[in-house]
């Protein structure tokens, strides 16, 4: 979604809020929480309200009227029941095909709901600077997580990484051949946007880093004699990033193009830009995974932008050995989540063994 549409949508969601509503979006736009993860989490207070107005747990007929006492008093048995409602919801279209939402749409739900209680539990402050209520319901929900052992998962996942030789050739290919069997239309656009969209993957294949921070960063973060990035990581933390030296020559070539191309004045920032009618704006994250699938698609197997930073952890591990590096290099506070970067190599090594 084009970033002036999402900013519009999510004043059309703030406007039927509750105070208490707009107080948390205030709070966690100066964390700062990205755009995206703002109005997705708002579409799901507009759901949550509407069902308790439907379900009559409340007396409110608006969603702005919706009250903190309601919310205080709300049990274990209501937050069950309104899970079995999005579980059984499709069913009551005519239409569906499906016998219930999915169980990571509900977890992004019960993510949402518990960010919110925290907040008016623990984090907000009433003019007395004690929280609006102390009692937390979402403690008492569980999230069940996809069971799946990191071995299979990495399985899953291995014919989506462009290892080795592959993470060099994907950027060739884009710039070589991709466009060889292009309409003249698209060419053009391909053409326009050619060294852009090479810098964007070569930065993502060469850090890590994620789509996010990607396009949140600015011309004044990015260090090419130090081949440093500096992001804002999840949680509003500022990080500074290592690059590999295979991404200089495409940030340098596109930033050499980027004030003419793009019609950048002093005012655009960003580094990363699309122009629409010459005027220079953000790249969205929407039109990185979207052109993410595009070359991808043709060059192997249609990936996201994650699979990228899948790529660059799966390829530091290998080569250092180290999950405390590669924690380091994504951003993550414990080498936990690196785990299944092991399970990678090892059926990585095990092919290798196959072709001695």
């Amino acid at each position: 979604m084009k970033r002036e549409r999402l900013i519009e949508n999510i004043e059309d969601l703030k406007n039927v809020m509750p105070d208490f509503v707009l107080e948390y979006y205030r709070s966690k736009s100066a964390v700062p929480y990205s755009l995206n993860t703002l109005y997705e989490y708002l579409k799901e207070y507009q759901r949550f309200f509407s069902w308790l107005i439907d379900a009559d747990i409340t007396n409110v007929t608006k969603l702005s009227e919706m009250s903190l006492e309601t919310l205080e008093k709300l049990t274990k048995h209501d937050l069950e029941s309104y899970i079995l409602y999005l579980r059984e919801r499709p069913r009551l279209n005519t239409y569906s095909t499906t016998s219930g939402v999915s169980q990571t749409t509900i977890n992004r739900t019960l993510s949402a709901l518990s960010s919110l209680y925290k907040y008016l539990t623990e984090e907000v402050e009433d003019e007395n600077g004690e929280p609006y209520f102390y009692r937390n319901v979402m403690k008492k929900v569980a999230t069940h997580k996809k069971k799946e052992t990191l071995a299979s998962r990495a399985e899953n996942i291995k014919n989506k990484l462009f290892l080795g030789d592959e993470t060099q050739g994907f950027l060739d290919f884009i710039d070589t051949e991709y466009e060889i069997e292009l309409s003249n239309r698209a060419k053009s656009s391909f053409i326009k946007n050619k060294e852009r969209d090479l810098a964007i993957i070569a930065l993502i294949l060469a850090s890590g880093i994620r789509l996010s921070e990607t396009v949140n960063i600015d011309l004044n973060d990015l260090n090419l004699r130090t081949m440093v990035v500096d992001v804002t990581r999840k949680g509003g933390k500022r990080d500074s990033v290592n690059i590999a030296g295979f991404a200089k020559p495409y940030l340098t070539q596109y930033l050499a193009i980027r004030e003419q191309r793009y019609h950048a004045s002093k005012r655009d920032v960003a580094l990363f830009l699309t122009s629409y009618k010459e005027q220079a704006n953000r790249i969205d994250n929407s039109s990185v995974e979207k052109m993410v699938a595009k070359y991808s698609k043709v060059f192997k197997v249609r990936v996201t932008p994650h699979k990228l930073r899948h790529t660059l952890a799966t390829r530091l591990y290998a080569e250092t050995n180290s999950q405390v590096l590669v924690s380091h290099q994504l951003g993550h506070a414990s080498t936990q989540v690196t785990d299944l970067y092991t399970h990678i190599v090892d059926e990585e090594q095990k092919d290798a063994l196959d072709k001695l």
